[in-house]
């Protein structure tokens, strides 16, 4: 995607295919207010009466889809995540990645590591509006178990950081125990959250005058 123009149009076409704003913003790696934001674009461009729109929010687009779509590039990031995990490497025997896009980068590095897989689907895949502390996400029973098992957790971005605070807190109450948090690249800048160390390869930063 080259301007916001073609996020709005994504976002567009995404919420007519019956996505939540939720899983738009997983898709497009924004966060739900952005993302709503971007839907209600859509749905203004679409019609003759113009429609109230929010402010314009405050948003970093991320598009790695350049790594994604190639098996060879996806596994070369892969081992340089997984390189930053070195000195947390002894003992975890779980990888678990978030939906949806954190799990083929899980599964990558769950290889390197000779560790079993799980996968989560996090709240915000239901969120449309509204407070999202009503909606509660999933662990796959089709990939491994949580509980007594030391855990790294993969996904793609960190953009408010929500997904990850309730994949750790969903995983302590599972009875498993995360050791790190590993993403791709992390718009919020954090070493750590709910007290687990935070790894990226990339950092972003907004510059601005306040």
């Amino acid at each position: 995607m080259k301007n916001v123009d073609d996020l709005i149009e994504s976002a567009g076409k995404l919420a007519n295919q019956d996505h939540s704003k939720g899983e738009i913003a997983d898709e497009l790696n924004v966060s739900r207010e952005t993302a709503a934001w971007l839907v209600g674009r859509s749905e203004t461009n679409s019609h003759s009466v113009q429609q109230p729109i929010n402010s314009t929010p405050q948003d970093i687009h991320i598009d790695w889809s350049t790594i994604g779509r190639d098996n060879k590039r996806l596994s070369a990031i892969a081992s340089a995540m997984t390189d930053l995990l070195a000195k947390h490497s002894e003992n975890v025997d779980l990888t678990i990645g978030i939906e949806k896009a954190g799990t083929p980068i899980a599964t990558q590095i769950a290889s390197r590591l000779e560790t079993d897989l799980g996968t989560y689907t996090p709240a915000k895949h239901q969120w449309e509006e509204g407070d999202i502390a009503d909606l509660t996400g999933t662990f796959s029973r089709n990939f491994a178990s949580i509980r007594g098992r030391k855990c790294f957790i993969v996904d793609d971005t960190i953009t408010s950081g929500t997904t990850m605070h309730e994949t750790i807190n969903a995983i302590r109450t599972e009875g498993g125990e995360p050791l790190a948090c590993l993403v791709l690249a992390d718009k919020q800048g954090v070493d750590e959250i709910e007290g687990v160390p935070v790894y990226s390869l990339i950092q972003l930063i907004t510059v601005y005058n306040g």
